[in-house]
């Protein structure tokens, strides 16, 4: 499971991407009062990421305030071999439905605006995601970031079930499928 992070870590190693900026406005006596508003995504690209969002006056000034926020909501995701996902998960916000499903290497990160984001800032190369449902960044970020809090690492899966990891990963080699049968040809 995703945790929240507390312990304080170079800030220079942080990659931020910017996912969208939305212009408001405010209707007032003298005409329009505009103001943005700024989503951003940040992370280490070796599996900490985090989100935030951030209004005001000003496009830098938001941009900052997101950034701020997303540091200080860094979550730790368990990544198999440092590339992809450990199983497929689903997650949801609001009408934002997301499926996030790990690939072979090579397969590159098969995803669309605000989850590409994610996934460029966690470090995550090879994965395969859809969404469904709502488009608005806001709440694919939040579908995609409550999928992430349901990854599991075959470590955390055994210390739960009180079992050794080999138990737990011994399960995926003997299945009968096309991995093992390529393994055995050459």
């Amino acid at each position: 499971m995703a945790q929240i992070e507390t312990r304080g870590h170079d800030e220079a190693e942080l990659v931020d991407k910017l996912v969208s900026i939305n212009r408001v406005a405010k209707v007032v006596k003298g005409g329009r009062r505009f103001g943005f508003a700024a989503l951003i995504v940040v992370g280490d690209t070796k599996g900490r990421v985090g989100f935030g969002s951030g209004k005001a006056r000003e496009v830098p000034e938001a941009i900052r305030k997101a950034t701020e926020r997303a540091k200080r909501n860094l979550v730790r995701v368990p990544l198999r071999e440092g590339r992809t996902l450990h199983h497929d998960v689903s997650g949801h916000f609001g009408a934002g439905h997301v499926v996030l499903r790990p690939a072979p290497p090579g397969t590159g990160i098969i995803a669309g605006g605000p989850m590409r984001a994610v996934f460029e800032t966690l470090g995550v190369q090879d994965v395969v995601t859809k969404s469904v449902g709502s488009s608005n960044p806001y709440n694919m970020i939040r579908a995609t970031f409550e999928a992430l809090g349901q990854l599991m690492s075959p470590r955390q899966v055994a210390a739960k079930r009180g079992k050794k990891v080999g138990d737990i990963i011994g399960r995926r080699e003997k299945s009968p499928g096309k991995r093992t049968a390529g393994k055995e040809q050459e």
